[in-house]
């Protein structure tokens, strides 16, 4: 099967030669907080940002293509003014025109460029309004020095207006639903990574269905007008848990947690997830990191013994380190058509 069969095999639960594979990891430092949006200014940053795709196609040329945009990986919004919750209401999500929103653009376009001679499907990393709203709170607290301007703060709006802040959240969302179009008309990705997360319950249950969710929902559901191979990746890593019921309605062509960190595998997750297709498995900087081509090859086999091989693709809870020899992929690669063989057998 080329690339592009399979995985639209694995999206409709159908059999496939060997279960695809999708890993990925940062480009730049894993001091992403510091790093997100430096492209805006820092021409070699961004061009590293690009050009470490190609470096990492060499080594492993991949079933699914995750244009990482390091550089510029998070909406930037602008909340230093911000003083009370009131002022929720001045905050506006980055033009679809902005400068932000043309270097992404520019940036997806030269990365598929690397890939143009692979059938491999393209997505874009798409982030929720939450994660927006919460790391330019953190971004901002730890960049201005003496100040506590943290992202403890968004509790303290959630306490006092809860619908001032889903109102931002809504807004937010739009901004995300228009720079997704640009992605998907200019840069023709064929669908977005879509990022949610609520780990550890920073917020409460209810308080995240009825304030967040719309928002996440409505970029989903815009995406899905385009195509029908958008990704959900709930994002869990590092014992950072999520509550997977909380996304359980979220409607996208497959989805992916941190087995590790929620403790529910991929087979456990397939029925959470009425039977949709799955992807994951690894703990990010576990065996695939640091285990031999053995101790990957055990790895695959007893994921594969527990979940089968029909709408499953193997991937990590969350990215890998950012120092990972894409090579080792090709292990993986290598596990999941042995397996596939000695199944037919």
């Amino acid at each position: 099967m080329e690339k592009r069969e399979r995985f639209i095999n694995f999206l409709n639960n159908k059999p496939v030669d060997r279960v695809p594979i999708a890993f990925y990891h940062h480009y730049l430092n894993d001091m992403m907080l510091y790093n997100m949006n430096q492209g805006l200014t820092n021409s070699k940053l961004y061009e590293k940002n690009i050009n470490a795709h190609l470096t990492s196609k060499q080594k492993f040329d991949p079933d699914i293509v995750k244009i990482m945009n390091d550089s510029l990986m998070i909406m930037p919004i602008d909340i230093s003014e911000v003083k009370s919750v009131d002022d929720l209401a001045k905050v506006k999500p980055q033009a679809v025109d902005s400068k932000w929103a043309d270097m992404s653009v520019n940036l997806a376009k030269r990365v598929k460029e690397i890939y143009a001679d692979t059938d491999a499907p393209v997505f874009y990393t798409s982030f929720g309004p939450a994660y927006i709203m919460r790391s330019s709170c953190a971004r901002i607290g730890n960049l201005m020095a003496g100040t506590k301007f943290f992202e403890t703060k968004i509790l303290k709006w959630m306490q006092e207006d809860p619908m001032a802040v889903k109102e931002l959240v809504m807004n937010l969302a739009k901004g995300v639903v228009e720079f997704n179009k640009r992605l998907f008309d200019e840069a023709k990705i064929d669908g977005i990574y879509f990022s949610v997360n609520n780990q550890n319950e920073f917020f409460a249950s209810k308080i995240y269905r009825d304030v967040i969710t719309p928002g996440d929902k409505l970029i989903l559901e815009k995406a899905n007008e385009v195509s029908n191979m958008n990704l959900l990746h709930i994002c869990g890593y590092r014992g950072k848990a999520n509550d997977l019921t909380t996304f359980k309605d979220y409607e996208a062509a497959a989805y992916n947690w941190a087995v590790h960190a929620e403790g529910v595998s991929l087979r456990e997750g397939k029925t959470l997830f009425d039977g949709k297709p799955v992807f994951g498995g690894f703990e990010q900087n576990g065996v695939i990191a640091k285990g031999n081509k053995q101790d990957i090859e055990d790895a695959v086999y007893k994921i594969l013994d527990d979940s089968g091989q029909v709408g499953i693709m193997l991937g990590a809870d969350c990215t890998v380190p950012t120092n990972f020899d894409d090579s080792r992929l090709n292990w993986v690669r290598e596990a999941c058509e042995k397996y596939a063989k000695e199944a037919k057998q």
